[in-house]
């Protein structure tokens, strides 16, 4: 059968139309802004060498009771943050717990403190980034004690393995980097400094551009100052193990940064400035 269609039964009702034309014009303009923000992120980043704002929440994560009392009895940075920080850091806290998976091994017990602590460095180390969950990590094994790795066929306190997306640790050298706290060996601060610098490569986020081009510069800026390299290797304030490789250089110097930071500002001033600059670290005293 044959029906015959008028103009009037094939034309748009207008109203129908004007909504289509209001969508996608509100849609063309949120692309338009959006490239335009990431641009204008990326030239105020590479001016000022900080993301344009670091927190932006619409609803917080809680910790639970017992983590809350965990952060608050032993972990020291928490205390030395301002009320607001304070807040945003346990919200950090619970979302990477949350997004992260976390497994005992050789029947290490998985309790607050364990989690609550690990997830804490975390977030201390990130906490001036605006992508802070470090996406290259996404399960945390625990040893209750140094472990046998096939990487190297040897014991070992902590690795990251970025094929894997794993971080692990011996419970046991982790929790005695923060038992002994100002001896510039911290376990946990060292491994999540190799995960940030390795996401830094992976990752094309803005903290990650920060943290990569202020490397960067402060390689330029020792290459360019040969008698500065050769005191940090007299001075023997950083172990030698930093010189085996950059990215154990990387991880020392935030041990460092973390455990001693006035004795680093002190004798080093300009290599403590790239590395709060990397860092984005600007709160409890650094």
């Amino acid at each position: 059968m044959y029906i015959a269609l008028s103009q009037d039964d094939v034309t748009m009702d207008p109203r129908l139309r004007m909504i289509f034309l209001i969508i996608f014009f509100v849609g063309m303009a949120a692309i338009v802004l959006s490239r335009f923000y990431i641009y204008f992120e990326q030239l105020y980043a590479s001016k000022y060498k900080k993301p344009f704002f670091v927190n932006y929440v619409t609803f917080q994560n809680r910790l639970t009771k017992s983590q809350r009392h965990v952060l608050e009895r032993k972990f020291t940075f928490y205390s030395k943050l301002k009320p607001k920080e304070r807040a945003m850091f346990r919200h950090r806290v619970a979302t990477f717990i949350k997004d992260k998976e976390f497994v005992a091994r050789e029947g290490l017990e998985l309790t607050d403190e364990v989690v609550t602590l690990i997830s804490a460095t975390a977030m201390m180390m990130t906490f001036g980034f605006k992508d802070y969950l470090v996406d290259l990590i996404s399960t945390v094994v625990v040893y209750p004690k140094p472990f046998y790795s096939k990487t190297n066929d040897a014991m070992h306190k902590g690795e990251m393995n970025p094929q894997f997306g794993t971080i692990v640790f011996s419970w046991e050298d982790f929790k005695e980097g923060y038992d002994i706290s100002n001896d510039n060996l911290n376990l946990g601060v060292h491994e999540f400094g190799h995960a940030i610098h390795l996401n830094s490569f992976k990752n094309d986020d803005i903290s990650a551009m920060i943290f990569s081009d202020g490397f960067e510069d402060l390689k330029t800026y020792l290459k360019d100052n040969e008698p500065i390299r050769q005191e940090l290797i007299k001075s023997k304030y950083f172990r030698a193990y930093a010189y085996t490789n950059q990215f154990e250089f990387v991880a020392v110097l935030m041990e460092n940064f973390i455990e001693t930071p006035q004795e680093f500002k002190s004798r080093f001033p300009e290599v403590y400035r790239h590395v709060k600059q990397m860092l984005n670290f600007n709160f409890a005293g650094y």
